[in-house]
């Protein structure tokens, strides 16, 4: 029996799911939906349409913002989900996500185009962490990094 391939989407908590989904859209190259049923003219922003669609179908304005997404515009990626909650983060991510910032790169190349990855990221609102030095064979090197909200990730 052949296992089916399941598709899947990556969830982030969040303290501002639009804010941080902006960050996360910026830095991969996704885009954000359109509401359901809505044409969104060229040149403008999904993530503008929504407030009025919430407003159309009664979501209260405090709670306009309690999720966000964002997808890979090519549709090969995994959909990225924000979901509001009350409590801060307080402990160090059990998973993360390595952002491939110098695929088939490597050496000084490789760290170099890292770090012109990490100057872009830190100009979203990105944290530089600390970085890695290439340590052959188990290592290429890589930097981590914090989002906005303290969520680790790396430029790998």
């Amino acid at each position: 029996m052949a296992l089916e391939i399941r598709t899947f989407q990556v969830t982030f908590d969040a303290h501002d799911p639009r804010a941080l989904s902006t960050f996360w859209r910026d830095v991969l190259g996704y885009v954000h939906p359109g509401p359901p049923g809505v044409e969104v003219p060229e040149g403008t922003d999904p993530l503008d349409a929504w407030d009025p669609f919430l407003e159309r179908v009664g979501v209260p304005a405090d709670q306009r913002n309690d999720a966000s997404a964002i997808e890979d515009p090519a549709g090969a990626g995994p959909r990225v989900f924000f979901q509001r909650v009350p409590e801060p983060k307080t402990a160090k991510n059990r998973v993360h996500l390595d952002v491939r910032a110098a695929p088939g790169l490597q050496g000084e190349e490789r760290m170099a185009a890292l770090e012109a990855e990490c100057e872009r990221v830190v100009a979203l609102g990105a944290t530089r962490v600390r970085r890695s030095e290439p340590d052959p064979p188990m290592s290429h090197g890589f930097i981590v990094m914090e989002d906005p909200e303290g969520n680790v990730f790396c430029l790998d």
